[in-house]
């Protein structure tokens, strides 16, 4: 791991070591909650390549994308656009985020949201549930295959799809093997944060069969979007190219084509 990855895990990994609350009690303060939307279906739920439309206020590498964007205002405009879910960045430190951002975004509309976040604790999957998020994030590449494997248990016991991350074959080859079903490549390297467009691409045909699957930073446009399409995605996650467009409605609907 190199140092965009290296600091946030670490400055993650350190507020979880602080954190004295107990799982037990947690999941007693999940019990009863309303039932989660279904994100993995939301993502194959016709023929288009899906749009997972992303809150985002800044990025590590880029800085400011929309500091003040409304995450209300702005789930409406994905929903409308025609995106099948969202992502939202609850991460204060690195990205901006909060986890009010992903109870505006959510309330406002009828979409399921992704927690964006670097999950290093099985608490951090409840807390998930608990602000109201319908998926986590699991990034293979800051999970041992033991923590990994009980954080996908986890989320599947209170009713949470798991993103499960991937940046490299051998990475896709650990996700695949530990049952995960929703498999996302990132085609950003987090050790540099650099994007390689062809990454997906080259990843796609090593999919195991029947996964739902997501590609994820550098699409820029519908010629990204088409590409990934031909290449077997079901589903596109897209932040910076959404947050810094005039219309963000109208970004989502050129995303979406025929898979």
């Amino acid at each position: 791991m190199g140092t965009y990855l290296d600091s946030i895990v670490a400055a993650h990994r350190a507020a979880a070591e602080a954190d004295g609350r107990s799982l037990e009690a947690l999941l007693e303060q999940a019990a009863g909650l309303p039932a989660t939307r279904p994100f993995a279906a939301a993502l194959r739920a016709d023929d288009d390549l899906a749009v997972i439309a992303e809150v985002k206020r800044r990025s590590p590498s880029k800085g400011p994308l929309a500091l003040d964007l409304d995450p209300a205002s702005l789930a409406v405009s994905y929903q409308c656009g025609g995106a099948a879910c969202l992502s939202v960045l609850t991460d204060a430190t690195f990205f901006g985020g909060s986890p009010a951002d992903l109870a505006a975004a959510r309330g406002a509309c009828e979409l399921p949201v992704l927690r964006k976040d670097f999950t290093v604790d099985e608490r951090d999957v409840v807390d998930a549930r608990t602000m109201g998020a319908d998926a986590v994030l699991l990034i293979v590449a800051a999970l041992d295959d033991d923590l990994l494997g009980r954080c996908l248990d986890r989320a599947a016991s209170l009713g949470l799809a798991a993103l499960v991350e991937v940046h490299d074959a051998a990475e896709l080859a650990r996700a695949a093997s530990l049952g995960a079903t929703l498999i996302g490549v990132n085609q950003r390297n987090l050790m540099t944060f650099e994007v390689d467009r062809t990454l997906a691409a080259r990843l796609a045909e090593q999919m195991p069969p029947g996964v739902v699957s997501v590609a994820e930073s550098g699409v820029r446009g519908a010629e990204d979007a088409v590409a990934l399409a031909a290449a077997g995605y079901d589903a596109v996650l897209v932040g910076e190219t959404l947050v810094t467009s005039d219309d963000p409605g109208a970004a989502v609907v050129d995303l979406r084509t025929s898979r």
